[in-house]
């Protein structure tokens, strides 16, 4: 049984960085350097832990006053395919929800645009290059009843 946890302890965020380390920096080549950024220190994180292992992570930030930024969304590659990014996004729609966002906003990797829109999402804006890796913004409104 997988279970999601906002990270509130210094190891729980430390585990949320390394799951990012070994999925963006690791297996996709981003710099380290744009990988971890200021947004850590205020986002808010989240974990799936299998058993004490932590295997996925993401995190929401707010960019106005009810607008929120999902970001770093990431599963370790012997996870995949497991349903662990739907369980992450709904923590993190869910976290948008209950602090009174309105609209969720993100930047997808262009191949994982597919399984943001089954989650409703749409997408917003032309490809384009990030860290070298091709993106497209999305946005899903929120609703209260999540």
């Amino acid at each position: 049984m997988y279970d999601v946890k906002i990270a509130v302890s210094e190891n729980e965020r430390e585990d949320a960085f390394t799951v990012r380390k070994k999925v963006f920096v690791e297996e996709q080549g981003v710099p380290l350097t744009l990988e971890l950024d200021d947004f850590d220190q205020t986002a808010s994180h989240f974990v799936v832990y299998d058993g004490g292992k932590a295997i996925a992570a993401g995190r929401i930030r707010s960019t106005s006053e009810d607008i929120g930024k999902v970001e770093r969304v990431c599963v370790l590659k012997e996870y995949r395919g497991k349903h662990l990014g739907n369980l992450i996004m709904h923590a993190l729609e869910e976290q948008a929800a209950k602090t009174g966002l309105s609209k969720i906003v993100l930047n997808a990797q262009s191949y994982a645009v597919p399984f943001y829109e089954k989650l409703g999402y749409t997408v917003t804006s032309p490809e384009f290059m990030d860290a070298d890796i091709p993106h497209r913004a999305m946005e899903k409104t929120v609703t209260t009843a999540m």
